[in-house]
């Protein structure tokens, strides 16, 4: 069978496209969000639930998508998770009331789970580590190339069809990746469209840290009970309030406070999410960059990276006190770019510091913490954004990752990198 040269960026575009797609979904509510608060009579509180249902899905789906995911292997687990939210998706459009919407809602978060731990675990088999920033960067600007296209496909739905047509349709478009994922995805060992030049070079490349524990039967205790976990968890923690912030609220915060109608916002909207596909690719490069320049390890350069995230992040906490809705855009589009540059590298570490067989486990076990971290917020949204405002808390916003940072240097303090074997002592110490 024909070869076809760098397969393995086909396989990271075609899990790109993938994360687009179900980011398309999950930012339809969001665009919605005030047409449906009319049409439906529910409040700003009520909405808070709504969006609450997913994350809670969500959350407590994380690490049992990743296991499904490591336990079915990736053909199949992440083709039956596409389609299962395809039809979570499209069943939005048959919602009647806020408590029918939390319900499908929560349908989307269990099944949309596994989006990232499975991106995720396709470039800790498909690409060497020195190669992993570079392409969670890429597939991650899915997250906000998705999080772009919504706005102007919701809007043009809305207004030609309806807000049901709107879930309808950008729930079926799952339906095309699952497809395309069951059809042509394999894995390196096995694809018969990879040449044997690159599989020498994909697999010569992915010696684990944890290389001494790779024939140990993984446990969820013996990733958690490690500081390689809690500071890469952590730090997810507080990252993720400002992009569920970004998802769920800055449609409704523009509309509601800032004076701009849907249609206003779809051109303007879009804008912080191009950003945070910047960020998150070219956050891809500032890791190899690091090690190039100023000779930093591997895992000591994701960390500095994460760090100038961090620091760009804080401009998010002045969003409030902007009079010009433009430059509060603006404000969002500095913290975009650098949220996805953080989440991007800290993505990565989870395949640098776990072995493939632990790493869709490991990255759905971080990811329910940082999504309890982003419901947590969420709720505080909708309790407070009608009584204090919404100032106080892009405030905070802007301070969560400069933490996070500081938590994942502290945590990560004498670690063994990718170029020192560990011994398995040392292993276990970690």
């Amino acid at each position: 069978m024909k070869t076809i040269k760098g397969l393995r960026w086909w396989i990271i575009a075609l899990v790109c496209f993938g994360t687009i797609l179900n980011y398309i979904s999950r930012n339809s509510l969001g665009v919605l969000a005030d047409t449906l608060k009319h049409n439906l009579g529910f409040s700003t509180k009520e909405y808070s639930y709504v969006v609450a249902a997913f994350q809670v899905a969500y959350t407590v789906m994380q690490p049992v998508c990743g296991y499904i995911v490591d336990f079915l292997g990736l053909k199949v687990g992440f083709a039956l998770f596409a389609a299962a939210w395809s039809v979570a998706g499209i069943l939005h459009g048959f919602a009647t009331g806020w408590l029918s919407l939390a319900f499908f809602r929560g349908l989307l978060g269990l099944t949309e789970a596994a989006a990232i731990p499975a991106g995720i675990k396709a470039v800790s088999e498909w690409f060497p580590k020195k190669e992993r920033s570079v392409a969670v960067g890429y597939f991650n600007a899915g997250t906000s190339m998705g999080a772009v296209i919504a706005p102007v496909l919701v809007a043009w739905l809305l207004y030609r069809y309806s807000w049901q047509a709107a879930f309808v349709a950008t729930g079926a478009l799952g339906f095309a990746f699952a497809a395309l994922w069951f059809f042509f995805y394999r894995s390196p060992k096995d694809h018969p469209n990879l040449s044997e030049a690159e599989r020498a070079y994909i697999l010569s490349g992915q010696e684990s840290i944890a290389d001494d524990q790779q024939y140990v039967k993984v446990s969820v205790k013996s990733i958690v009970y490690t500081r390689r976990f809690w500071g890469i968890a952590i730090t997810r923690f507080l990252a993720e309030p400002a992009w569920q912030t970004f998802s769920f609220w800055i449609p409704l915060y523009f509309i509601s406070v800032r004076g701009m109608n849907l249609k206003e916002f779809a051109i303007f909207g879009w804008m912080p999410f191009l950003a945070a596909d910047l960020g998150g690719i070219l956050g891809g490069y500032l890791s190899p960059f690091y090690m190039k320049y100023f000779k930093f390890k591997l895992v000591s350069s994701r960390i500095a990276g994460i760090a100038t995230g961090a620091i760009l992040m804080t401009s998010v906490g002045f969003v409030g006190y902007v009079d010009s809705p433009y430059a509060a855009i603006a404000l969002f589009c500095i913290g975009g770019f650098s949220h996805q540059m953080i989440s991007g590298l800290v993505n990565t570490m989870t395949a640098d510091v776990f072995n493939t067989k632990e790493v869709g486990t490991a990255n759905g076990l971080t990811g329910m913490i940082s999504w309890i971290g982003g419901l947590s917020f969420s709720l505080l949204i909708g309790q407070l954004a009608e009584t204090v405002g919404y100032t106080p808390l892009f405030s905070a916003l802007g301070l969560f990752d400069v933490v996070g940072a500081s938590i994942l240097f502290l945590l990560y303090r004498g670690y063994r990198d990718n170029s020192e074997k560990p011994t398995p002592a040392a292993s276990a110490s970690k």
